[in-house]
């Protein structure tokens, strides 16, 4: 499958893993709260991509049927190309465990009603959670 990259919903009970994004010139989306992941490198599989953005920005390594769900959708940066959006589980071991990279501000474990409403969040990643988490 073609594809640009990849974004995850990682949830452990009732709360998503998100971050801050820079707020630098040229950025798109600065300083808003966004989801783990980013884009695809050479021939990855989805799966790959998404795992490997999730060992660079948050030091995690998951294994991939930890990924429970996945929707192809259109590329938020390039409607025309695709992109994979999957949501899955993190316990709170593997939380205490993060160790956040050089790309966003800061992270955190946001109750998912309060990233779902919240005025400085990704709206289409918002969408994309609430279509995740009605079908899981």
């Amino acid at each position: 499958m073609d594809f640009v990259g990849c974004k995850v919903a990682l949830l452990c009970g009732d709360a998503l893993l998100t971050y801050m994004r820079d707020d630098k010139p040229g950025l798109p989306w600065p300083a808003t709260w966004d989801l783990p992941g980013g884009g695809r490198e050479g021939n990855e599989t989805a799966e790959a991509c998404l795992l490997r953005e999730l060992h660079e920005e948050f030091g995690l390594m998951l294994p991939p049927e930890r990924l429970i769900w996945r929707k192809v959708w259109p590329s938020m940066m390039d409607a025309s190309r695709a992109s994979v959006f999957f949501a899955g589980r993190i316990s709170a071991t593997e939380i205490a465990a993060i160790r956040f990279g050089d790309e966003g501000q800061y992270w955190q474990m946001m109750p998912v009603a309060d990233y779902l409403n919240h005025p400085q969040a990704i709206p289409e990643l918002q969408r994309r959670v609430t279509v995740a988490l009605q079908q899981l």
